[in-house]
């Protein structure tokens, strides 16, 4: 790399944060499918889905149905959603494949009130008051490091903008609470579901905390799209970090996602992951992911909800970087969504266009032409 980045830990969100807010109908051999193929492009972390009551998010419905039926791929990490000690149990029949993950634990509150009570029942005085016991059971428990987070970090539909102020008070709360029990915090999250993030003020934030605790050196960004942000935030977030910090990134497959108590339903989508996989190989990250193969999940994808999803390298097509794969110098015009994926699906999709150039266009860069 010309330069060195921090490390990138990235979850594959589209199975979950994508499907939770779209059809409920989508079938169990359309998810199986969808899961399989994911499986197949190098993605080291996939979320399956949650194990949540289906009363409030019925696409996951059949959830144990899935991890039932799909052929788990080695040396891919699967894990799930899991919001609380029932969700835990019903897991737990399905490990392996499924990893029921054992990070640090966290201390967190949303910055806006009116969202939690939305979407979990809660509100966020609830929230910080459930903090003591989070610390007194990690202590019985002998854990050994703590995190700190806040959702609806840059601000909330239903409350306006939040200030950088407001979330490092919240963050020294939490942290006091850590430092009280002798527990050294190594984790700041900083979630976004109603995406009001910005490169600018993701860049602010980091900083500010980096400052603050520079002893912390993983963070965990999550970042919705709603306002075509997230691909920049995250950006900034790997130029404000260092390399030896450790960034967890979360998108989702085509870019959908979203939670449908935050107000921008299907709108709100997450980081394409095939778009912010081609920025990661442009920055000189070794992904390990087939992009190909990835623009052929979201193919599929789309094939399955019966519209366009709303990346871009699905769309267009990778940067073609090799004479192999180069564009034909005398490919006529190419003006729909559909003749654009020539790139995938080769040069009958344009069959038929014109071409109103006297002569085959030759070049000393394209002599084969």
């Amino acid at each position: 790399m010309s330069r060195e980045w921090p490390k990138v830990e990235y979850k594959e969100e589209g199975m979950r944060d994508g499907i939770q807010i779209e059809d409920a109908n989508i079938s169990v051999d359309d998810k199986v499918r969808l899961l399989e193929a994911l499986s197949d492009t190098g993605l080291k972390h996939i979320v399956v889905g949650s194990f949540v009551r289906p009363e409030y998010t019925p696409q996951m419905d059949h959830i144990e149905e899935i991890l039932e039926r799909f052929e788990p791929r080695p040396g891919v990490k699967y894990t799930a959603l899991l919001v609380n000690d029932k969700a835990v149990e019903r897991a737990q029949r399905f490990v392996p494949p499924l990893t029921i993950e054992e990070r640090e634990p966290m201390l967190a509150a949303h910055l806006c009130d009116v969202f939690p009570r939305r979407n979990y029942n809660r509100s966020q005085q609830q929230e910080i008051d459930a903090w003591p016991h989070i610390v007194a059971r990690a202590k019985e428990r002998g854990v050994n490091a703590g995190g700190i987070g806040v959702h609806a970090a840059w601000g909330s539909n239903f409350t306006g903008e939040h200030t950088l102020a407001e979330t490092i008070n919240i963050l020294e709360r939490e942290h006091a609470l850590w430092d009280e029990a002798d527990i050294p915090v190594i984790s700041v999250y900083l979630g976004d579901p109603m995406s009001w993030n910005t490169p600018y003020r993701v860049e602010e934030y980091l900083t500010a905390v980096k400052e603050r605790w520079p002893e912390v050196h993983q963070f965990h960004v999550h970042l919705h799209n709603a306002r075509g942000m997230s691909i920049a935030s995250a950006y900034a977030t790997l130029r404000t970090l260092e390399p030896e910090d450790t960034v967890f990134l979360e998108g989702s497959f085509g870019g959908i996602g979203g939670c449908p108590y935050c107000g921008n339903g299907r709108a709100t989508g997450m980081a394409p992951t095939e778009d912010l996989m081609h920025m990661l190989e442009a920055m000189g990250y070794d992904t390990g992911v087939d992009i190909d193969k990835l623009v052929d999940c979201v193919w599929m994808l789309e094939e399955v909800l019966g519209r366009q999803t709303m990346g871009h390298v699905s769309k267009a097509g990778p940067r073609p970087q090799t004479p192999d794969r180069w564009y034909d110098p005398n490919m006529p015009f190419v003006e729909t969504f559909p003749e654009a994926r020539h790139f995938g699906l080769g040069p009958e999709v344009y069959e038929g266009q014109r071409r109103p150039w006297k002569e085959p266009i030759r070049g000393p860069q394209r002599p084969d032409a």
